[in-house]
């Protein structure tokens, strides 16, 4: 009687076992993870290259520099952007120049307020008969009730999600990591914004408020270029190559995106901002029109020359751990191009800067033969990823004692509050270096999603434009030279170790600290910790 008593409870143990690990499962939903899937079987594409039957050189964008764009058939301009508000203005003004098409490629999508506003032109766009195509990644987006998702009920809207999670449960969401790490641990980090396949926007910012708004807690100090001209015919092949991908996911197939009440309340949400904004609304619109009329009455700061975009294939992320880690793409290969033909200089901004054993002696035999370098990274009191600055700490004696400048971010300072502009600013609570920058003796320039890390070069898919041109060179190196004045200068003591110099305004003599400035104890072991994990994986 007692053992079988004990059978029957072991038997009822197992059984709430297996409720309680299958409860989650209730209800929830899985998603494709490949177009490949049965399920879409029957799936038909709203926006299909027919759509893109138009010469891009005829629609009013590119009209407006049509003397400047003929002068040779790879000429391109060049603009930078420097701060968060004006990144967001330019989007926003060429969502509302667009006669044609619009391509919105992110690996981030916050779905905050400024977020629901740049969605909100998009729609405004497609109203007006815009074809509208938004590609974005599934763990950079996570969540399957975003605002843009809706967007994909819109006869001119297309959404689709690159590379899904297959189970939407939140319990099983991190776990299936485990299971499908090779794939799931690479995501699609590239950014674009492109207009009328003749403009497009690309950099390091996502789409969320702490890309753009400045009085954010947390805000990216970025970097964005508009290029006009031959290089978006590149920048849209590649976006072609990613939405055509089997990795590329139909939003139609995630049920809340098809919920007709959640874009009844997301459209009165749009109503409701107009209604209850009306003189900020009044003020945005003039600002958008002001942005419209410096581009038509050609006010914008454009460099001419030529140039180059490029873009890892989306298969990058279905390697194996071992051909990723072998993997040397367009991308890496027109680094090391550009860094051996250099001749005197090159300057950095890089936000995550692990270049590993191999590009630190590059770096050094580069330096020694009297290409000097200025490198501006993140300091441990402003990065985001406080594994990667444990890393970065690894490399940065070494090239210090090779006779490159080193600079790191400084947070900002509450004096600095009222400026008008957010790059001088930089952030009146907590501010990120963000910016993936670089300059090639004053005349090639590199910019994009590309990190100078393990992640971007092995693991994460990435795009960069290459720009020959002096003049814009010249205004990315100022840019450089400019965070360096709000940087902290890194030099070696008598012994070895790093000595942080720097002035806030308001300071009478520089600041000089022996240990990581602005940073807690708490902080500093913090980041003692992270360097147990191993490099490749920061």
């Amino acid at each position: 009687m007692r053992k079988s008593t004990k059978v029957f409870k072991l038997n009822i143990l197992k059984k709430v076992a297996v409720w309680i690990f299958t409860l989650p499962l209730v209800g929830c939903t899985t998603v494709p993870t490949t177009t490949r899937d049965p399920r879409l079987a029957d799936y038909s594409a709203k926006i299909t290259s027919a759509d893109f039957n138009y010469d891009p050189y005829e629609t009013p964008i590119a009209q407006c520099y049509a003397a400047e764009l003929s002068a040779s058939p790879d000429t391109s301009g060049a603009t930078l952007i420097e701060d968060g508000l004006s990144a967001f203005v330019i989007r926003a003004a060429f969502a509302r120049m667009a006669t044609k098409t619009i391509d919105l490629q992110t690996y981030i999508y916050s779905n905050d307020f400024t977020s629901k506003v740049l969605i909100g032109e998009l729609k405004h766009a497609a109203d007006r008969g815009v074809k509208v195509r938004i590609l974005l990644d599934d763990y950079g987006t996570k969540s399957d009730i975003v605002d843009v998702m809706l967007l994909n009920q819109h006869p001119n809207i297309e959404v689709k999600v690159f590379n899904t999670v297959r189970n939407r449960s939140k319990f099983l969401y991190y776990p299936q990591f485990l299971m499908d790490f090779s794939r799931l641990n690479s995501r699609m980090h590239n950014k674009l914004f492109i207009v009328d396949n003749v403009a497009y926007i690309t950099g390091g910012r996502n789409v969320g408020s702490n890309y753009f708004y400045p009085e954010t807690a947390s805000n990216f100090s970025d970097t964005d270029v508009l290029f006009l001209g031959d290089m978006t015919k590149f920048a849209t092949s590649s976006f072609n190559e990613y939405w055509n991908h089997h990795l590329s996911i139909p939003a139609s197939v995630f049920p809340n995106s098809s919920s007709k009440k959640a874009l009844r309340k997301l459209e009165r949400d749009f109503a409701e901002i107009e209604q209850k904004s009306a003189d900020a609304i009044s003020k945005y619109n003039r600002i958008i029109n002001l942005a419209q009329h410096e581009f038509r009455h050609k006010k914008l700061d454009f460099s001419w020359g030529r140039g180059k975009f490029l873009a890892d294939p989306p298969e990058k992320v279905e390697m194996s751990m071992d051909e990723k880690e072998a993997y040397r793409g367009d991308i890496i290969q027109a680094l090391q191009h550009l860094w051996n033909k250099t001749n005197n200089s090159v300057y950095m901004s890089a936000a995550y800067f692990v270049p590993g054993q191999g590009g630190l002696e590059h770096m050094l035999r580069e330096e020694n033969s009297g290409v000097h370098m200025t490198i501006v990274t993140n300091s441990l009191a402003s990065t985001n990823a406080p594994t990667v600055y444990a890393k970065w700490e690894k490399y940065r004696r070494q090239l210090i004692e090779s006779g490159a400048d080193v600079y790191e971010f400084m947070v900002s300072a509450e004096n600095l509050r009222g400026k008008q502009h957010d790059r001088e600013r930089k952030q009146s609570s907590f501010s990120v270096l963000h910016s993936k920058t670089m300059v090639f003796d004053d005349d090639i320039s590199w910019i994009g999603s590309f990190n100078l890390d393990p992640r971007s070069a092995y693991y994460n898919t990435e795009n960069v434009a290459i720009f020959e041109s002096r003049d814009f060179a010249t205004k990315l190196r100022d840019m450089i030279l400019k965070d360096t004045k709000t940087s902290w200068h890194v030099t070696l003591d008598k012994d070895g170790d790093p000595v942080w110099t720097g002035s806030r305004p308001g300071d009478v003599t520089p600041q000089v600290h022996k240990t990581a400035p602005d940073t807690s104890l708490f902080r500093r072991l913090w980041k003692s910790i992270c360097n147990l994990v191993p490099e490749k994986f920061v």
